[in-house]
């Protein structure tokens, strides 16, 4: 799928999405714009319809109404299992509770998105590069110990398996990295130390970073923020 950096990533229009017909919008959304290799935070208290909003963005949740266009793609024009091929294609997401494997090493965690990507595993293959090294590289680059690398993650502490998580994401430098309120269970220092390994690994991917936090101190590490409150126009959200 050919996309013209320079265009939006994201582009929202008149967006309506609810659980179920008889509730109340959830997300009500009349424009949301990001563009090639922003990094944008999106912040906001809990409840206000960030995940959900991140839902949107994947194609885990489709809209009812209103347009998602995603690198160009419009996803209530995908079935199901398109819009699975387009999220692992296009996608690096890190969610807010990981979503390791237990059972597969944390290198095996890593190179996971190559697994269900072919266009993520030539993005890493095509300089004559192997899986498990590049991802052994992604994993020495967000410091974690290389002697933990063929570990299962069951035997991580949380920041170390936070770090497993982003380089999942990486793997393959996806258009797009999603970041759930990743940091939420570590101190404020190490947040921002994760966070600025985070910025640098998209930088180098030439990846649009989208971070969403409840904690409005991490802003300033992002070049643009937004306050989903202001951008979701919906009275009661859940």
């Amino acid at each position: 799928m050919s996309f013209d950096q320079s265009s939006l990533v994201v582009k929202l229009e008149n967006v309506s999405f609810r659980w179920r017909p008889d509730l109340p919008p959830t997300l009500e959304i009349p424009s949301l714009h990001i563009h090639a290799k922003e990094h944008l935070f999106i912040k906001g208290p809990s409840g206000c319809g960030k995940s959900t909003l991140l839902g949107l963005l994947t194609g885990i949740n489709q809209a009812q109404q209103g347009e998602v266009s995603i690198l160009g793609q419009d996803l209530n024009q995908l079935s199901p299992r398109q819009r699975d091929k387009f999220r692992a294609d296009h996608i690096g997401y890190i969610f807010q509770q990981f979503n390791l494997l237990p059972y597969l090493s944390v290198t095996d965690n890593v190179t996971l998105p190559c697994q269900f990507s072919s266009i993520r595993k030539q993005n890493v293959t095509q300089g004559n590069n192997e899986l498990k090294a590049t991802a052994e590289t992604l994993l020495q680059r967000l410091k974690l110990p290389e002697a933990l690398m063929n570990k299962p993650v069951t035997e991580l502490s949380i920041g170390q398996q936070q770090r497993v998580a982003a380089a999942r994401a990486l793997m393959g430098q996806p258009q797009i990295i999603i970041a759930d309120e990743p940091t939420s269970a570590l101190d404020h220092d190490n947040r921002e130390a994760f966070i600025e390994l985070l910025l640098e690994q998209a930088n180098q991917a030439n990846s649009t970073l989208i971070f969403v936090s409840h904690d409005p101190t991490l802003e300033k590490l992002f070049t643009r923020s937004i306050d989903l409150t202001t951008v979701n126009q919906a009275r009661a959200v859940v």
